[in-house]
């Protein structure tokens, strides 16, 4: 089993940045695929972004141009970089690996983040 940490949400005005970090215990995490997913109240969980084993990234449409998924094997952490933020993105933010090869899937606890306008 692996478990994941996140950290790094909190409150912020429109048109701030964050950087959420999500640390992973084990040792897949150089193979695993590495994705940031949203929930707000109310509304189904949705991608927001992902990164495989090889750095092949994918955004949602409604975060593209604002948000950088990125991440260090040597540390097992991913990190979101969220900039130019909206109200709208304010949901809670969950950290998920994907170990293809097994199918292992994990998730964080999540980590609320909030944007004011």
């Amino acid at each position: 089993q692996v478990q994941l940490v996140e950290s790094g949400g909190g409150l912020v005005q429109a048109g701030g940045s964050l950087r959420l970090s999500c640390a992973a215990s084990g040792s897949i995490f150089s193979l695993a695929t590495m994705g940031w997913h949203r929930q707000a109240p109310g509304k189904q969980r949705e991608l927001v972004a992902v990164m495989s084993s090889t750095d092949k990234t994918k955004y949602g449409d409604s975060v593209k141009g604002r948000f950088t998924i990125s991440r260090d094997n040597a540390k097992n952490t991913v990190y979101l970089q969220m900039n130019s933020l909206k109200p709208e993105d304010t949901a809670v933010y969950y950290c998920n690996l994907v170990d293809y090869r097994s199918g292992l899937s994990s998730w964080g606890q999540g980590t609320q983040v909030t944007v004011s306008s």
